[in-house]
């Protein structure tokens, strides 16, 4: 018979089973430990900005962009970590840059041509690899740019001017309609009603409701500013995302139609206009199979709601700083009696009025409604001792680099800030470069026509203390008022005695 193992030996085996695995389990774990020290490690840079802290920062920046809005959480960024910062957008490493050399750098360089965006979100727009806005297909884009360029530059400008006064001077007329029993007018509105009359005048030329295809702008727009930089989860969760596909797709529907209604006219007439407006233009590269029909309406739908998502509420806050400086507004009427009453209001050069360029290029740099752009590195690059790597990200934080460098009182609206000949890497409202705003000559035109046919007639009072700083808004895409504001009404008071040239 075998002789019996000691209780003391039988019993070890489970005990050392358990050791080995307790020892195991810590070794994996150190290593684990060891593996994200070194994905931090090579994620460290020398750029500042919130830690990786290995992956929750991208989650953590990312996080307050959706929640912020893009162009606070740019700021907040800038004024924490200084000019140049490293983030992270949909896990894509992003620059947010405010120091006037790199931001021009970027504005004048071939390699920055491209935007970035969610694709899902550009798709649901439109703006995927159409029209100009967040096309990044670039030499598709380049092409449609020629267009732009055509309609928005030239001697079109001299028409301009008619139009935009005609056109305001039309809506004042009608201003009864829209002052409530309290003698306020809703004048974000108004303003939004006059310029895209002008836009249709202009670029379309086709009968359209205006009320309606206002609403469907402003609700295109909340969708814009809502899927840009969402993740792709969001376009999986139908009650999140169906609202906005379909306040998408109904703008697109509109503009469909309102084509439609133009190529109508085009077949039917004996002899087009020699002006081409921009719609027909696009109308007739479609036909000899330039551009596509999706393409040509995205393009429309573009030109129609450039000016009231930014020129609008850019007019807008002008009237609200210019009850804040009652100096200033009288200096300008000034200078629109002295200046437009010789030629009349749809006649008069507008490069003449130096006082209202001046307080038109402070309140962009003061109080823009897009203080940032953004662009992706097409190739590698240098920006003063930072490497970019291709597929980079880049914010450029205009808006905070505008109050920072320069000008003699940055903090504080002042036309003085424009006495002198302000260096162009110093102001950039529109950007410059092979990216700029295309429409930047125009807008100065439209805003200077606009002003000057309201200031004619009226002067305009808001809610007794209600500044600019005092209403609320929002900056994701652009800095918005929140409109369920009451305080966005004013009162418009006539002028004891306008100039002849304004009475309609």
């Amino acid at each position: 018979m075998k002789k019996m193992l000691p209780l003391e030996t039988l019993t070890i085996c489970p005990v050392v089973v358990d050791t080995v695995s307790e020892v195991v389990s810590l070794l994996l774990l150190l290593l684990l430990l060891l593996l994200l020290t070194v994905w931090s490690r090579t994620n460290r840079s020398h750029i500042p900005g919130p830690s990786f802290l290995s992956g929750l920062g991208p989650i953590l920046s990312y996080s307050r962009f959706i929640w912020m809005g893009i162009g606070t959480a740019s700021n907040y960024y800038n004024n924490k970590y200084g000019s140049i910062v490293r983030v992270w957008i949909n896990g894509e490493e992003t620059l947010i840059l405010s120091k006037s050399s790199a931001v021009y750098h970027v504005l004048r360089s071939v390699h920055y041509t491209a935007r970035f965006g969610s694709k899902k979100g550009l798709e649901c727009i439109g703006m995927e690899g159409r029209g100009i806005i967040f096309n990044s297909d670039v030499p598709l884009w380049k092409k449609v740019r020629t267009y732009f360029s055509k309609a928005l530059t030239g001697p079109g400008l001299q028409r301009t001017v008619a139009v935009c006064v005609s056109s305001t001077a039309k809506h004042l007329d009608s201003l009864q309609e829209m002052t409530d029993p309290s003698g306020h007018v809703d004048t974000l509105n108004l303003l939004r009603a006059i310029v895209v009359d002008i836009s249709n005048r202009l670029f379309l030329r086709v009968p359209l409701n205006e009320k309606d295809l206002l609403m469907k702008i402003q609700n295109y727009f909340e969708t814009w500013q809502t899927v840009l930089i969402k993740p792709d989860i969001f376009f999986k969760v139908g009650w999140l995302y169906n609202k906005h596909k379909r306040a998408a797709q109904e703008l697109q529907d509109v503009m469909e139609s309102l084509l439609e209604i133009k190529r109508k006219g085009i077949n039917e007439s004996e002899k087009l206009d020699d002006d081409r407006d921009f719609a027909t233009e696009l109308i007739f590269s479609q036909n000899h199979g330039e551009l596509s029909a999706d393409n040509v309406r995205q393009c429309v739908l573009e030109m129609v709601i450039a000016a009231p998502d930014t020129l609008s509420i850019s007019l807008f806050f002008m009237l609200m700083l210019l009850k804040q400086k009652p100096d200033v507004e009288q200096r300008i009427v000034e200078e629109i009696n002295s200046v437009v009453s010789e030629k009349g209001a749809e006649n008069f050069d507008y490069q003449s009025l130096k006082v209202m360029e001046s307080f038109i290029k402070e309140s962009l740099r003061f109080h823009p409604v897009v203080d940032f752009t953004m662009r992706k590195a097409l190739e590698d690059d240098n920006i003063e001792g930072t490497n970019i790597k291709k597929g980079t990200n880049i914010i450029l934080n205009i808006g905070l680099m505008h109050k920072t460098e320069f000008f003699p009182k940055p903090k504080e609206f002042c036309l003085k800030n424009f006495d002198k000949t302000v260096p162009s890497r110093f102001f950039q409202p529109f950007g410059c470069g092979p990216r700029s705003c295309v429409g930047k000559h125009i807008a100065m035109v439209m805003m200077k026509a606009i002003l000057v046919t309201l200031l004619s007639r009226y002067t305009m009072c808001p809610h007794q203390g209600c500044t600019l700083s005092s209403i609320k808004q929002t900056n994701n895409l652009s800095r918005q008022p929140v409109e369920d504001d009451c305080s966005l009404a004013m009162r418009f008071i006539p002028r004891t005695t306008p100039p002849e040239h304004t009475q309609h």
